[in-house]
């Protein structure tokens, strides 16, 4: 994708003109010398260059006009807005979409968190956006999502140092194949524990300073993949296999996760000046396909070039909804949407089941230890419990909660 951002496809057409050129006056000197000089086949020659330099110059043109055709149908943010004093959590903001978001808001003067599993790799990443804009400030914190110990501790570090939480934005988020059988630090499945459970624990922990903080929002980034995920109480954990019919359905499952729990969570926030935004990036180049890019052989990879090319967002493509999100001005006092495009999208039917937004909520307080039991057998079954009743609106003093 960089060779998209950065190669001027009308230059490499008029390079493929040179060369057609240049091949075409060496094979008339060799006919030429062949055949005493006879200038007769240079004619013919001509028009075979000129023809094909004609139909190379077509098709890079052609996938170029495509190309940009595409891009002009993908969200932009268009917000000026500037950031100063606002301080803002990135989960996963050492690579892609996380990068390019901390990126953006570095430069509109914020305090950005850089909430990173790998420490070397968060301070590459400051090194690398110090290198594009100079403003804001940049900070690298270990975070590692699949341990539910190091959620503790960075909330606890962030709480002792901050004052207020302006944007909590819940990008980090883990693809590997199902096969590979991952599982969390704490025995989750990978997706569900990292994608899901993580930030839903991380939310929890921050939501008291971000109701206290005026304006905030906590944006949560989901996939359209969703439309492909089931919530199954008695199988959380995938112990009794999945969907094998869709590439990655426990992916699908944990992004359907994501925006029930932004449903739930700006229900219970209803009235508190707090603005709740899931969103679909697009498909977008990152690290997160790299567990099962490797797997492809070079047929399946040579296929998947055109699919790139058409298709596939830059990591400051797909950033543009987030960074809209965390910003923009047409979201003021607003409580809750669902985004594609930096445009507010209606939720297919799968994602609007109360009663499930509802219970996977309680339950996920169980599994993050925040009820005080723990309702998943060794089997990854959850136990026979009651549907929780109706709640009002509100969150009790002693219990707050809450994603590419």
């Amino acid at each position: 994708m960089v060779i998209y951002e950065k190669v001027h496809l009308i230059v490499y057409s008029a390079a493929c003109v040179c060369i057609y050129v240049k091949t075409s006056g060496e094979m008339y000197l060799y006919f030429g010398s062949q055949h005493g000089g006879d200038s007769s086949l240079w004619f013919p020659i001509l028009l075979w260059s000129m023809g094909a330099v004609t139909v190379a110059v077509g098709i890079v043109v052609g996938f170029y006009l495509i190309r940009k055709y595409r891009e002009s149908k993908w969200g932009k943010c268009k917000s000026k807005r500037r950031m100063e004093g606002k301080i803002i959590i990135i989960t996963g903001a050492n690579s892609g979409i996380g990068k390019e978001t901390a990126r953006d808001l570095a430069s509109r003067g914020a305090i950005v968190i850089m909430a990173c599993r790998n420490r070397q790799a968060g301070l590459e990443a400051l090194r690398d956006i110090r290198t594009s804009t100079g403003d804001g400030d940049l900070i690298v914190m270990d975070l590692d999502l699949g341990d539910m110990d190091s959620i503790r501790t960075f909330a606890s570090n962030f709480l002792e140092k901050f004052d207020k939480l302006d944007v909590l934005v819940n990008n980090a988020g883990v693809y590997i194949p199902p096969d590979e059988r991952k599982k969390t630090k704490d025995g989750f499945e990978i997706h569900f524990g990292v994608n899901h459970l993580g930030h839903f624990l991380l939310t929890h922990l921050l939501l008291n300073r971000v109701e206290s903080t005026p304006n905030s929002r906590i944006v949560i980034v989901s996939s359209s993949l969703y439309k492909y995920g089931k919530i199954d109480f008695d199988n959380l954990d995938a112990e009794k296999g999945w969907d094998t019919k869709k590439r990655n359905s426990l992916y699908s499952n944990s992004k359907l996760a994501n925006i029930l729990h932004g449903q739930e969570l700006s229900k219970r926030l209803q009235g508190k000046g707090v603005g709740t935004f899931v969103l679909c990036p697009g498909f977008v180049y990152t690290g997160l396909l790299r567990h099962s890019a490797v797997r492809f052989n070079w047929a399946k990879k040579l296929f998947f070039l055109p699919i790139m090319f058409f298709f596939m967002r830059t990591s400051k493509q797909g950033a543009q909804t987030s960074i809209h999100c965390a910003v923009s001005e047409e979201l003021d006092g607003v409580e809750w949407g669902f985004l594609a495009n930096c445009k507010l999208e209606k939720l297919a039917e799968v994602a609007q089941d109360e009663a499930t937004s509802s219970r996977l909520w309680e339950v996920s307080m169980d599994l993050v230890g925040e009820n005080g039991s723990d309702l998943l057998g060794e089997e990854g079954v959850l136990l026979d419990v009651e549907s929780p009743p109706e709640t009002d609106n509100g969150i009790d003093d002693d219990v707050v909660l809450i994603e590419k």
